[in-house]
Formats: C-alpha cells, sequence, structure tokens
C-alpha cells in the first residue's frame, strides 16, 4: 500500500508509465519489511541486460533462494535495527545529519501546495525515501488531482530527491548486511541516474 493518499489519476504516456511503476517498485521495497506476497512477485521478475535490467535478475534469483525471514530480518537490520539501524533513509539525515530538519520542513511546505497527504497509519516522517517515491510517482501519473508536467516533476526532484538518493542508494549497494538490498541499491542508483540525465535534458518542461 502507498504511504500517499491520492485522488486521482490522469492518462499518461508509456515511458511515463514506466517512470511511475519504478518509483513505486522502489517504494514497495524500501518502505517496510517485504511481505511474502512481494517478495513471490519478486522471484518472476522478467528483465533485459541493461544494468538496471541485470540487477533485476539478480534480485529475482535472491528472492527465489532467500527465505523470507532472512530477506526480513536484512531490512530490519539495515533500517531499523536496534535503536537505529545501518542507514536511515530520510532526506534531513542525509543532509543535514539530523531528522526532522530543515529539508522535512521545505518538503512539507511543498506537499501542503500540491495537495498531497500522508496516510494516517504512516509513523515515519514523509520525508522517507519510500514515501519521497511515492509522490514522484503520483506527480507522473497524475494522482495529485492533476497531472504535473515534466518541468514541476524535476522541480520537485531537484529539490527533494537529487541532492540525496543517490547517496542512500549507492549506501544500500554498498552495505556490509546487504545481500538481497544490494541489487535494490544498485537499481535505484541507476534509476536516479537516468532521472537526472533526462531531466537536464528536457528543459522544456
Amino acid at each position: 500500500m502507498s504511504s500517499i493518499n491520492t485522488v486521482k489519476r490522469e492518462v499518461v504516456d508509456n515511458e511515463d508509465q514506466l517512470r511511475a511503476d519504478m518509483y513505486s517498485f522502489l517504494a514497495s521495497l524500501l518502505r517496510a519489511e517485504p511481505t511474502a506476497e512481494l517478495v513471490e512477485k519478486l522471484t518472476v521478475l522478467e528483465s533485459d541486460d541493461t544494468p538496471i535490467g541485470k540487477s533485476i535478475k539478480t534480485l529475482a534469483k535472491l528472492a527465489s533462494s532467500l527465505d523470507l525471514p532472512t530477506i526480513r530480518d536484512e531490512y530490519v537490520r539495515i533500517f531499523i535495527g536496534v535503536g537505529r539501524g545501518e542507514l536511515l533513509p530520510f532526506a534531513s539525515y542525509y543532509l543535514t545529519g539530523f531528522l526532522k530538519d530543515k529539508p522535512l520542513a521545505k518538503l512539507r511546505n511543498d506537499m501542503t501546495e500540491i495537495g498531497i497527504e500522508i496516510e494516517k497509519n504512516v509513523k515515519e516522517p514523509e520525508d522517507h525515501i519510500a514515501s519521497l517515491f511515492d509522490m514522484m510517482s503520483g506527480l507522473i501519473l497524475g494522482k495529485f488531482n492533476r497531472k504535473y508536467s515534466i518541468g514541476e516533476q524535476r522541480d520537485f526532484f531537484n529539490k527533494h530527491l537529487a541532492p540525496w538518493a543517490d547517496l542512500l542508494m549507492r549506501d544500500i549497494e554498498s552495505s556490509k548486511i546487504a545481500v538481497f538490498y544490494s541489487p535494490v541499491g544498485t537499481i535505484g542508483r541507476e534509476f536516479i541516474e537516468i532521472e537526472r540525465s533526462s531531466f537536464k535534458m528536457d528543459v522544456t518542461g
């Protein structure tokens, strides 16, 4: 389930749908310990020989070979821990070293302007990487009252993801704990770079 309340969905082209799906895919993997249903879906993923595709294939093999408790325990050790996990996947922490700092306040201001509301059962601050990926997916698909232009998507990405998301993905990728999550970090890193490059090329939105 998404952590973001949405309103409606606009008609989008295939490329934008694929982008939105990738944001949602990454959010589902980074939001919480994977469910049995999610892991089962991962086992049948097929892809190509691009860097992202190869990592998706690796992830599918790991989903087939590792048992669910092991995968869920890995998530807890990396992102939750006892007291705190190895990594804290929040914009404020990555940008300032503190949770609930200025980056979160700026995000909340933009969320208010857009009309984004976090679901009531979500306890984490809104600048969690999964929530931000959900927001990007929603902007692309037009889930927040209207479809947002490429320029508006780029502005949101540059403000709230570009300064830190690739650093988090690299940390996940290279984590000494990560086995299942290492290819997730690779997928995220590669996708963030594709988005960054595409936004730089498209200056008409």
